[in-house]
């Protein structure tokens, strides 16, 4: 009888295993019918942001995405490569760079390449003072790094033109100034 009880208890301990999963549906099944099926992107989803084209621009294509590095500068740099905004951030960061050029292009188009000018209408955009850094690139150009965390903004001005661009921080850094030294 005891061999009997301990046979029955693991016929019934195989049986619970098996059904455990009955019920269960994971995406992509035959039951989920025709074009039913979940896609889990590998990576996250972008939407248009407002005064954005819809039409998606081609993704860049470089050395370093296209063939791998001989010499592992790249696996060893990659800490300095700062990291895309995505979803909402993303927008966010497009109409901050959206600010923050028009804030700016008085000041290039009267050549006016100080940092402290450039501190100063960077800071009437609302930015704390000691979040944002402008240092002159020669006597007609100058850069700028602007820590609104969850967003980084950075950029330069000069004669020609003057460009920013939004992103979320680096990889193995806090804060948004370039990380230096080596892995």
């Amino acid at each position: 009888m005891i061999r009997s009880d301990g046979v029955r208890v693991v016929v019934l301990a195989v049986v619970a295993l098996a059904l455990a999963g009955c019920g269960t549906r994971h995406a992509g099944d035959a039951a989920d019918g025709p074009g039913a099926s979940v896609v889990t992107p590998s990576r996250p989803v972008d939407f248009p942001c407002p005064g954005e084209s819809t039409t998606p621009a081609p993704p860049p294509t470089t050395a370093d995405s296209t063939v791998p590095p001989t010499d592992h500068y790249a696996e060893n740099h990659g800490f300095m490569v700062p990291l895309p905004l995505h979803g909402q951030t993303r927008c966010d960061g497009l109409a901050a760079v959206d600010r923050v050029t028009s804030a700016l292009e008085p000041l290039r188009r009267r050549g006016d390449f100080d940092p402290a000018n450039t501190l100063t209408a960077l800071t009437a955009l609302g930015y704390a003072p000691e979040k944002v850094g402008a240092y002159q690139n020669g006597p007609t150009g100058v850069s700028f790094l602007i820590d609104a965390t969850p967003l980084c903004l950075e950029g330069t001005m000069d004669r020609d033109s003057t460009a920013a661009d939004a992103f979320a921080g680096y990889p193995d850094h806090t804060g948004c100034d370039r990380p230096t030294g080596g892995h």
